[in-house]
C-alpha cells in the first residue's frame, strides 16, 4: 500500500480553501448585518448591508449543501 502524497496534498489544499472562503464569506456576513444595524440607528435605511449579508450567508449555504452533496452522492 502506498500513499499518494500529491493527491493527498491537492485534497489538504482544496478543503483549506474552501474552509477559508467559507469563514471569509460568513464573516462578511456578520459585517453586512452590523452596517445594516449601524445604519438603522443613524436613520438610513440600511438596505445595502442586509442585501450583502443575505448573498454571503445564501452563498455559505450553498457552499455547505454541495459539500453534503459530494459526501452523500459522490
Amino acid at each position: 500500500m502506498q500513499v499518494k502524497w500529491a493527491a493527498l496534498g491537492e485534497v489538504f489544499l482544496v478543503g483549506f480553501g474552501v474552509a477559508v472562503s467559507v469563514v471569509l464569506l460568513f464573516t462578511l456576513g456578520v459585517l453586512g448585518l452590523s452596517a445594516r444595524a449601524t445604519a438603522r440607528e443613524r436613520g438610513a435605511g440600511g438596505g445595502l448591508g442586509q442585501a450583502v449579508a443575505g448573498v454571503c450567508f445564501a452563498a455559505c449555504g450553498a457552499v455547505v449543501l454541495y459539500g453534503v452533496y459530494l459526501i452523500a452522492f459522490g
